[in-house]
C-alpha cells in the first residue's frame, strides 16, 4: 500500500497567497503568463514558467530559464515572501466552482512506490517535456508544483477531513477565474497520525494530472541516490509533493479534438465514409453527447450525432472501449489518416471548459475542416486502465478546476 507522509512546506505568508498562487506551467503560453505577471512581481508563474522573464528570442532549451527561476525563487524566500514550516504537517486543500467542492490532502508520496507501480499512471510521457523538468527541479531544487493524485475514497479519511474543515483556514481566497481555494493546517501530532493510518487502507494512487512532473520528480531521485550511494533513504528528493482526492469528489471534463482537413475528400465523400462505420443523425442540437459511444461532429455548420455500432470496439479492451479510441479506431485513423494522434500536427484538442463555441469558431475560421466532441473519460475508466498497465490515448482527461502552483513547494534539501 503506498504511504502518504507529512513535509516542512515552503509556502506564502498569509498576506501574500493571492499574488504569489498561479496556474501551474503547462496550461498557459509563454505570451498568456506574461500577460498575467506582468505587473505581479510575487507571482509565482516566475518560478514555474521563468521564460517571461526573459528577452525574446530565446531557446526553449536555454539553462538559464531554469537558473532564473532558481533566483526568482530564492529571492521570495530572502523577502520573506515564502517561509518554511518548522515542523512536518499535512495539508487540506479545497478547491470550489459553482456547486462543486473537491477536498484534497497535501503531503509527500514514496517515488519508490511511483517506481513499483503502486502509484499507477495512465499516459505516456513526451521526452523533451520530461527533460525539461528534470532540469527544472534539478536546478531550482525543489518540487514547485503538486502531482494531482486520486484514490478510491475512503471514509475514514472523509471523516477526518470533515472535523478539520470546520475550523477557520489558513488561506482562502478566490482566483481571476473563479474558483476558490482554502487551505487548513494539519500540524497536530494525533492528527497526522490519524491520517496516516487512514492512508494505510488505500490499495493504490492514480496519477490523474502531472504524469511528467512526478516522471521528472523519479529520474530526479535516481540522479540523486547515484550521486549519494551512501544516502539513508529518507532524504526529500525520494518522495514527490501530491495533493490527494478521493474519486468521488473529482470532476473530468470533455478533451475534445479539431483536424484541420479532411484528409483530401469533400464534404459528401467524408460523411459517407463516417456513415460507414457509425449511425449518423443530423441536426445534433445538444452538441456534445450525453451517452458514452456517442460522439458530436461539427461540419460546415451543422452538428451530427455519431453512434459507434455494437462490433465496432472491444468492450473488454480498457483501451479500446474507451469513446477517444473508437473515434481514432473508427475515423481519425481510417479516414482523416492520422495514425499517430502525439505527433501529428493536423490534429488539436480543445478542454471541455471551453465549450461547443469554441469548437465552432474554429472550424467556421476555415482553420480547421471538422470538430469532434465527446462524452468525458469516467473515474473508474481511467482506475480500469491504470489497473490493466495499459495507456489511454493522448489528451483523454481534463480535469477541472487546476490545482495552483506556489501555494505548496517540496524543497529537497532543508
Amino acid at each position: 500500500m503506498p504511504i502518504v507522509l507529512p513535509f516542512k512546506a515552503l509556502r506564502p505568508q498569509k498576506q501574500f497567497v493571492e499574488a504569489v498562487a498561479s496556474h501551474p506551467y503547462d496550461v498557459v503560453s509563454v505570451g498568456e503568463a506574461r500577460d498575467i505577471a506582468r505587473n505581479n512581481p510575487l507571482s509565482f508563474l516566475r518560478v514555474e514558467k521563468s521564460e517571461i522573464d526573459m528577452q525574446d528570442p530565446y531557446s526553449a532549451y536555454d539553462s538559464r530559464i531554469h537558473e532564473i527561476a532558481k533566483d526568482n525563487l530564492n529571492s521570495l524566500v530572502r523577502e520573506n515572501i515564502l517561509f518554511q514550516e518548522q515542523m512536518p504537517c499535512f495539508y487540506i486543500y479545497r478547491q470550489k466552482t459553482g456547486t462543486h467542492e473537491q477536498y484534497g490532502i497535501v503531503g509527500r508520496v514514496d517515488l519508490a512506490e511511483y517506481e513499483e507501480g503502486r502509484i499507477k499512471k495512465h499516459e505516456l510521457t513526451k521526452v523533451d517535456k520530461e527533460a525539461d523538468r528534470i532540469k527544472h527541479v534539478l536546478t531550482v531544487n525543489a518540487n514547485t508544483g503538486p502531482v494531482f493524485l486520486t484514490y478510491l475514497a475512503q471514509e475514514g479519511i472523509d471523516s477526518l477531513v470533515a472535523r478539520k474543515v470546520t475550523r477557520y483556514p489558513e488561506y482562502d481566497f478566490v482566483a481571476d477565474d473563479g474558483v476558490s481555494h482554502t487551505v487548513w493546517v494539519i500540524k497536530n501530532e494525533e492528527n497526522i497520525s490519524a491520517l496516516m493510518n487512514a492512508f494505510r487502507n488505500v490499495d493504490a494512487f492514480y496519477i490523474a494530472d502531472g504524469h511528467h512532473r512526478v516522471a521528472a520528480a523519479a529520474a530526479v531521485r535516481r540522479v540523486k541516490r547515484a550521486q549519494n550511494p551512501a544516502a539513508r533513504g529518507d532524504e526529500a528528493y525520494n518522495y514527490a509533493m501530491a495533493v490527494l482526492f478521493p474519486h468521488n469528489q473529482l470532476k473530468i471534463m470533455s478533451y475534445n479534438r479539431l483536424v484541420r482537413d479532411l484528409n483530401g475528400l469533400n464534404d459528401d465523400d467524408f460523411t459517407h465514409l463516417v456513415g460507414s462505420f457509425f449511425d449518423v443523425e443530423n441536426n445534433f442540437t445538444e452538441k456534445y453527447p450525453q451517452r458514452c459511444h456517442e460522439i458530436g461532429m461539427y461540419l460546415r455548420g451543422r452538428w451530427y450525432r455519431l453512434t459507434a455500432r455494437e462490433g465496432s470496439y472491444d468492450r473488454e479492451d480498457p483501451v479500446k472501449v474507451l469513446d477517444i479510441s473508437i473515434l481514432h479506431d473508427n475515423l481519425l485513423n481510417p479516414i482523416l489518416g492520422i495514425q499517430d494522434p502525439r505527433t501529428d500536427k493536423r490534429i488539436e484538442y480543445v478542454g471541455g471548459i471551453k465549450g461547443a463555441e469554441r469548437l465552432e469558431k474554429m472550424v467556421d475560421s476555415g482553420e480547421f475542416a471538422v470538430a469532434f466532441s465527446l462524452c468525458p473519460t469516467r473515474m473508474e475508466q481511467l482506475m480500469a486502465v491504470s489497473d490493466a498497465g495499459k495507456v489511454m490515448p493522448p489528451k483523454s482527461t481534463w480535469f477541472q478546476p487546476k490545482l495552483l502552483s506556489g501555494i505548496f513547494v517540496h524543497l529537497l534539501t532543508p
